[in-house]
């Protein structure tokens, strides 16, 4: 509505003004809807003659025949608008009047579909969209639509083909009506033979059927015996001949009788003579004419005297058929010439029989349109369906292709999809295999050779099609092939088969058609479009074998990765064996815990004092040896990097241990949210890689392709999935399915809280929360947004330990930092932020307490808001903000100092070398 509104409103003009197109609207009728705006309702017939423009004595007065004309050339200027009118005004009998007048012209405006291989076209995600609508598809007044798309067959599988009876049955122009008897015809004067031929016109579509009712209407009018229709076929080409329509056609005769098949050859006869010339030959004996043939006389028995043959011509003139009538009645033994008067009752009636033609043709192509597009369709729904292997999906269009062409063998040969310069697969199948579905049949021969060899080579390596009528004519053509299968190669048809960019996937050969005729232009067409399909076909099932390959590699790694990366069972039978120190000899209930100093056993005997502590293995009926195996397994799968390592994810478990057991935020929680936070924290950076998201995302690593947003995050995640799927380390496996897919969730949602930029979407609903008083979290919603900020809290709990840890941590944290500045440094070639600049250590004080104050302050005083117990983790945290703040000034100081220092330096060297020079030359 707002393109529409947009448009500038289009105006007509003259010298005596302008009119707008709502104006012209108003002048011609009201709009739908209701009156014109403006407009006056009709003066019970006075002064209507004003709003017919068709009455004589209106055209009289020359200012308003200016009007009409300057009407009439702003209409043909604007054809969407008078198009428009026309369908919400136009009476019937005005419908028949431009039906009459304006058939013919249609076609020669009918447009040409474009080739989808020319230049222009274009496919796959390059293709346009096509301005379609469905309301274009609307068909008024026979319930809105053309019909179902899709039928049943007899065994109730959908299909898109369709009877051609129900398509001639919707293509009707009305039902069929009664037609008056020849001798109720014969008694009608000219006028009312012309109404009814209008009628016939208007009801009949069949062109055999409308021809015969005009040739009958002329015999009636000239008195003639009998008549005939040719058509010209081949026009402009060597085979150019006139076939018989209808051929001797009487006034008693019916459509059965008269189709012959008489063909005449291109200019020979009286009828190849006026075919030829455009000429109308008028003769009363036509055996004194030099140019009658008197053969038909001889095959028929029946003796021409007198004969009248016209053309009949298109709107541009061209000759398009003859017809003759023969023989004026009532003359039976002299020879008396069709008159004056009988020659133009003759040309009217044969314009009506051009139109007929005319309309034949276009409603012929509609309906053969509809039917090729119907095979098209049901083509298209069995490719789809067969797309398992190459072979199967190569079989079927073989299949499709023989019985659509009609021909006796079918070829098809694909391109190594590697080196793109061999046929790697050869596909045959002749018309006999058909019935004979056998194993071997249709199945690939396995050869390799070179693409550029022969017809098909020929095709494959040019991208043109090749129609073939005498294959030994073609030097390309080789004859030993058929010496040494025995077959004989009469026609052959090659076309390439590309995909949707256009590159060429194969070709497909068709060799000699049943009827024994070469293959024509509507074969090539047709068969254009079948290769279209046929090339996404055999491209989307190759596509899926690489992928079906692609995915059992990935199975076969995933089972070895899986093996690899999960713990000896050995290791954790020895771990079971280790005494399990009390939570109070460890004091991993306090907030000042720290790791430094265990070694890797005790982190491991930590951990599982943490989950009994928590009566998580009971809760959950976990094997403890399934336990101890799976905490080998994911320390396994940590990777040695500076800081985001196994101690790391230790330390952010211990936080969140006692944030649940000391905070009291275990109270607020369920035990399975109890156990996705342990599970979360131990997983949440697996297998991370000492580097940030925006660094996979910046190298376009693997993980970045697989995951736009969290890459990191998600990759964690996966990582957990599969060691708690590997065998020995099932620690839900006795989880109801329920349960199982609750605690699944819960984990997913704690490992990518850890982001920092999930964690900057949601804290403000949770600091709103917070300051509404909001402590108890029911709400599935509220308890997402508790966990998701417990993760932050622990994930950065580093900031809120004791000051020599923490600055120990912040080193840790600042050296991984400094190794991927120094990745970017050599393989982005770019210069990398502070944070990650080497150069600028100094600044990590600084940066420090920026980190504090946008992320962890903020954080812990919502917390501490909600749950009073966690108030330690707070004041941690703003101890540490004082050292590092602290730190950041001295820093700076000193970093100013050694800048000074080192600009000091240069200019003493200079005085240096400057006293040096003077003493040199001082010297004798």
């Amino acid at each position: 509505m707002q393109a529409e509104s947009a448009k500038p409103k289009t105006k007509i003009c003259s010298e005596s003004g302008s009119m707008s197109s709502h104006q012209v609207g108003d002048r011609m009728g009201p709009r739908p809807g209701g009156s014109a705006e403006g407009s006056k309702e009709p003066d019970n017939g006075k002064d209507q003659s004003r709003k017919d423009p068709s009455r004589k004595d209106n055209l009289q007065d020359p200012a308003l025949k200016a009007e009409y004309e300057k009407m009439e050339s702003w209409l043909d200027g604007h054809p969407e608008f008078t198009h428009a009118y026309f369908a919400r005004k136009a009476t019937r009998s005005m419908i028949d009047g431009w039906y009459i007048s304006r058939a013919m012209s249609q076609s020669s405006n009918m447009p040409i579909a474009e080739s989808p291989h020319s230049p222009n076209s274009s496919s796959g995600s390059n293709t346009p969209v096509r301005k379609v609508s469905a309301s274009e598809f609307e068909v008024h007044g026979s319930g809105g639509s053309l019909g179902r798309m899709v039928t049943q067959t007899t065994d109730g599988s959908p299909s898109f083909l369709n009877t051609k009876q129900s398509i001639t049955n919707q293509g009707r122009a009305s039902p069929t009506r009664s037609r008056k008897t020849i001798t109720e015809l014969k008694q009608l004067d000219d006028r009312q033979i012309l109404m009814e031929l209008v009628k016939d016109i208007n009801n009949d579509l069949d062109l055999n059927s409308l021809c015969h009712k005009i040739l009958q209407n002329v015999l009636i009018l000239t008195k003639a015996d009998r008549g005939s229709l040719f058509l010209i076929k081949g026009k402009g080409t060597s085979q150019c001949c006139l076939i018989a329509k209808l051929f001797d056609v009487t006034c008693e005769s019916k459509v059965e009788e008269t189709k012959k098949e008489v063909r005449i050859s291109w200019g020979k006869g009286i009828v190849g003579y006026v075919a030829e010339t455009g000429e109308t030959v008028n003769i009363a004996n036509a055996y004194e004419d030099p140019r009658f043939n008197n053969e038909i006389d001889m095959l028929t028995g029946y003796k021409t005297r007198s004969m009248l043959s016209m053309p009949i011509k298109d709107l541009g003139g061209d000759v398009i058929g003859v017809a003759q009538v023969i023989n004026k009645i009532g003359c039976k033994d002299r020879y008396e010439a069709f008159t004056d008067s009988d020659e133009k009752v003759f040309c009217q009636y044969l314009q009506f029989c051009g139109i007929g033609i005319n309309n034949a043709k276009i409603y012929e192509r509609a309906t053969l349109e509809i039917r090729r597009n119907q095979v098209l369709l049901e083509l298209a729904k069995v490719l789809f369906e067969e797309q398992s292997t190459l072979s199967s999906i190569v079989r079927r269009i073989m299949e499709l292709t023989i019985s659509l062409m009609r021909c006796e063998r079918c070829s098809v040969l694909v391109v190594d999809e590697m080196s793109k310069n061999l046929f790697s697969k050869v596909f045959e199948l002749a018309y006999s295999d058909l019935e004979n579905k056998t194993a071997h049949n249709g199945n690939s021969t396995g050869c390799r050779f070179p693409i550029h060899i022969g017809i098909t080579g020929y095709v494959a390596t040019t991208g043109e099609t090749l129609n073939i009528p005498d294959s030994y004519k073609d030097s390309r053509f080789d004859p030993q092939v058929d010496m040494d299968t025995g077959f004989h190669t009469k026609q052959m048809l090659c076309m390439p088969i590309k995909n949707g960019t256009g590159d060429i996937e194969g070709v497909s050969l068709l060799v000699n058609k049943l009827d024994g005729t070469p293959f024509n232009k509507n074969d090539e067409d047709l068969f254009e479009a079948f290769s279209i399909f046929c090339g996404m076909g055999i491209h989307n099932t190759q596509m899926y074998e690489q992928v079906c390959r692609a995915v059992a590699k990935q199975r076969v790694a995933l089972e070895t990765l899986s093996y690899h990366a999960t713990a000896p069972q050995e290791e954790a039978m020895r771990l079971k064996k280790l005494p399990v120190p009390s939570c109070a000899e460890l004091k991993l209930d306090t907030f000042a815990f720290s790791e430094i100093g265990m070694t890797e056993d005790e982190t491991l005997t930590a951990s599982l004092r943490m989950f009994l502590e928590l009566d998580l293995l009971n809760k959950f009926r976990i094997n403890y040896e399934n336990m101890c195996r799976w905490l080998l397994s994911v320390r396994k799968n940590y990777r040695n990097v500076t800081y985001h390592n196994w101690r790391h994810a230790f330390t952010v478990t211990q936080t969140m241990f006692s944030m649940l057991k000391t905070g009291g935020l275990a109270k607020k929680l369920s035990d399975l949210e109890v156990m996705a936070l342990m599970v979360g924290s131990l997983s949440h950076d697996l297998d991370h890689r000492g580097t940030t998201n925006n660094f996979q995302v910046m190298t376009e690593s693997p993980l970045a392709q697989l995951y736009s947003t969290s890459t990191m995050e998600h990759h964690h995640f996966d990582q957990c999935i599969m060691i708690i799927n590997s065998k020995g380390n099932e620690i839900f496996t006795n989880l109801s399915p329920e349960e199982y897919s609750a605690i699944i969730r819960f984990l997913e949602h704690a490992i990518l809280a850890t982001d920092l930029a999930i964690y900057f979407k949601s804290r403000g609903e949770f600091f709103k929360l917070v300051k509404e008083g909001q402590k108890e979290f029911k709400d599935e919603d509220q308890r997402d947004l508790l966990r998701g900020m417990m993760m932050t809290a622990c994930d950065v709990s580093a900031i809120a330990k004791p000051w020599e840890v923490q600055k120990k941590v912040a080193e840790l944290v600042m050296g991984e930092f400094f190794e991927q500045g120094d990745l970017e440094r050599q393989t982005l070639n770019r210069e990398p932020e502070d944070m990650m600049n080497r150069e600028k250590h100094y600044l990590l004080p600084k940066m420090q307490v920026g980190f504090t104050d946008a992320i962890c302050l903020p954080v812990y005083e919502s917390l501490v808001k909600t749950e009073p117990k966690l108030t330690p983790l707070l004041g941690m945290c703003r101890d540490n903000r004082e050292h590092w703040q602290e730190l950041s000034v001295v820093s700076l100081q000193k970093h100013e100092q050694e800048v000074k220092e080192k600009e000091k330096k240069p200019n003493e060297k200079d005085i240096d070398e400057t006293e040096a020079s003077t003493s040199s030359r001082g010297k004798p």
